[in-house]
């Protein structure tokens, strides 16, 4: 069966009342605000319409507000915003999880500067030597640029130490000014494949969309909507929650459908994706975040 392509949200925004919105390959790429997204985010808000920002983004959500600011996005435009990072977080403050509990205190982070936000908190106490180390939590490469390759001596001798792993982004790429870069998702998805021992915290996990339904404060799946641009994590993590899913074309796998951001994207060329990715198939497609 063919899946619905829209020309922009206004024609399915009535059936829902509620909406869990991606960032990254929706609303902008992480430096530049796509064409149209603040404008549809303030008709949802006209129409009374409820939103959630859900991020696969291994940082604490208040830096997410941060970057919407800085973009142009008011405040006021959306509701509150759940990252894969601030689930990282309660797990490790509260260490209620038998698994998180029993991970000790002595971490090392494999990731960028700007991702220490995470930390800010929590009684750790960050090493820099694999050998000191009692587990790992990764929320990227160490430079933007890098690839898995670069991390892999680390990544195999903690392997080789048994060390688990916490995963604060299950995404394997994102698309920034463009062009892709590896995400935490890649290195924790080569951790398992040499035989590490891996936690992830968000989509495609169920877990978070309870989360964010319960942020929505509505009961009924069916009259919310959630937006994304990656099969596996969005389409999936919908899916999984038992809620629809409109998918975002122009986003993440736009070279790969043969599109762009805000265009109406190949029936054929879609469908051909939508196989080669297991079959995942949205309730509707959108070329962008439009209303």
């Amino acid at each position: 069966m063919s899946v619905p392509i829209l020309t922009g949200l206004r024609q399915i925004a009535d059936h829902y009342d509620g909406f869990i919105l991606d960032l990254w390959g929706i609303i902008h790429d992480g430096f530049t605000r796509y064409p149209g997204t603040r404008e549809t985010l303030a008709e949802l808000k006209r129409r009374g319409k409820r939103t959630v920002m859900l991020s696969n983004a291994p940082r604490r959500a208040r830096s997410l507000i941060d970057l919407m600011t800085e973009l142009g996005i008011e405040r006021d435009l959306y509701g509150d915003i759940i990252t894969s990072g601030e689930a990282v977080f309660l797990e490790l403050h509260s260490r209620r999880d038998p698994w998180f509990a029993a991970l000790g205190r002595r971490c090392l982070h494999v990731g960028t500067e700007r991702d220490k936000d995470l930390f800010e908190g929590l009684a750790l106490d960050l090493v820099e030597e694999v050998d000191h180390a009692e587990f790992l939590l990764v929320t990227g490469p160490f430079r933007f640029d890098d690839r898995v390759e670069d991390s892999a001596p680390l990544l195999q001798a903690a392997a080789t130490r048994a060390l688990p792993m916490v995963c604060a982004n299950p995404d394997l790429v994102v698309i920034s000014e463009g062009r892709p870069l590896v995400c935490a998702g890649a290195l924790a998805a080569y951790y398992e494949d040499i035989g590490g021992d891996v936690r992830y915290r968000g989509k495609p996990d169920p877990a978070i969309y309870d989360v964010c339904m319960e942020r929505l404060g509505i009961a009924d799946r069916a009259r919310v909507l959630a937006v994304g641009d990656a099969f596996r994590t969005d389409v999936a993590g919908a899916q999984a929650a038992g809620l629809s899913s409109l998918f975002c074309s122009g986003g993440i796998h736009a070279e790969e459908i043969g599109t762009v951001y805000g265009q109406t994207p190949g029936a054929d060329a879609l469908e051909a994706a939508i196989v080669r990715h297991g079959g995942l198939r949205p309730t509707a497609v959108i070329g962008g975040f439009i209303w």
